[in-house]
């Protein structure tokens, strides 16, 4: 956990939000500023900065992120119709918080490309 990231205050309950699911390695909450009719963050709970700072040792957590995705997707009546999941790499694609996340999105047509 880093002491300044907002998204480690989350996963360590300092910081309220409404959790759609949370195991031993992950956590994801509706979005504050939803995209999408249905918008849920994803998170690892081991704090890692972004997309370009993965390692070897995170290719199973990172597996297991998107079958939480699925699952969410799945309780939310998303597999159906469809959904995407985003990740923002860095200021020009948006990304805010220096936490890797994952956007689950859907509950409308989604038009390309975003934003």
């Amino acid at each position: 956990m880093v002491s300044d990231c907002l998204f480690c205050h989350l996963v360590q309950g300092k910081i309220e939000s409404k959790a759609v699911y949370e195991d031993d390695e992950i956590f994801a909450f509706e979005d504050i500023n939803p995209q999408a009719p249905v918008h849920i963050l994803i998170i690892p709970k081991k704090h890692i900065p972004g997309l370009t700072r993965l390692g070897e040792e995170d290719k199973e957590l990172i597996g297991k992120i998107h079958l939480v995705a699925q699952r969410i997707a799945g309780e939310h009546s998303l597999s159906r119709g469809g959904f995407r999941i985003v990740i923002n790499s860095g200021p020009d694609a948006g990304e805010t918080v220096k936490h890797l996340h994952f956007h689950l999105l859907g509950g409308r047509k989604l038009g390309w490309p975003p934003g």
